[in-house]
């Protein structure tokens, strides 16, 4: 019954905060006339009510309302009764931790589980694998633990970016960040590039955009799926 866009960007180069999804939201949320936000990872240290503002004006460009979960004095109230979902990019750490500190992962896992059409970008897909172990940000806050919403049996990579040979940076790849990941844990994770998205609709996980994916496996060589491609088996 799942209804969610796993995105791997808010905003990709040359267009404005969520301009290249507008078109798909349009019917992601088409019974929908507001959507609740929570804007917990704060990109940038925003604050909750600058960072609400900004969705609020990328979706009244679709004809949505926008309600910031902090708004409420009963977060989970405020989920459990909101129409639809948005979870917006930042410090996955810091989205995580709060979303134990308000007691939320089972509110947020029961609501979409149960159909409740949700929208993740960055650190807001990032939760809807296994843990967030695969994230590309700083820990600089220290979650209860590192389990997260698990809509998706695998693990995400929001952003992902490939080697570039002519490179003369010295630190570590995506690619091999993930191998050193696959060497304590076994979960796949879908590398997602920029204006990539998964959509999890009916029980069928398919890959959307222009743009293939990297699919990591443990032990195993990592591969290219490309566009409409689904990734039911991979778990």
């Amino acid at each position: 019954m799942q209804n969610i866009i796993i995105a791997s960007t808010s905003t990709v180069y040359g267009r404005g905060f969520l301009e290249y999804l507008l078109e798909d939201l349009k019917l992601h949320f088409k019974e929908i006339n507001t959507i609740l936000f929570i804007p917990y990872a704060r990109p940038s240290g925003i604050s909750y009510d600058s960072y609400t503002e900004k969705v609020k004006t990328a979706f009244s460009k679709i004809g949505k309302t926008v309600d910031g979960i902090h708004e409420f004095d009963n977060p989970i109230k405020a989920i459990q009764e909101a129409k639809g979902i948005f979870v917006g990019g930042g410090n996955t750490f810091v989205l995580v931790s709060k979303l134990y500190e308000n007691n939320l992962i089972t509110t947020l896992q029961n609501v979409v589980n149960n159909g409740k059409p949700y929208l993740g970008t960055s650190a807001g897909s990032n939760i809807c694998g296994l843990t967030l172990c695969t994230t590309n940000d700083m820990p600089i806050v220290y979650p209860p633990s590192f389990n997260t919403l698990g809509f998706v049996p695998f693990n995400i990579n929001p952003h992902y970016l490939d080697p570039n040979p002519t490179s003369k940076h010295m630190g570590e790849t995506r690619e091999t960040r993930i191998k050193e990941f696959h060497n304590f844990s076994t979960q796949p994770v879908v590398g997602l590039r920029e204006g990539s998205y998964l959509q999890v609709k009916n029980n069928e996980i398919t890959l959307k955009g222009e743009l293939s994916a990297r699919i990591f496996e443990h032990n195993k060589v990592s591969y290219e799926i490309e566009p409409n491609s689904t990734l039911n088996d991979l778990s």
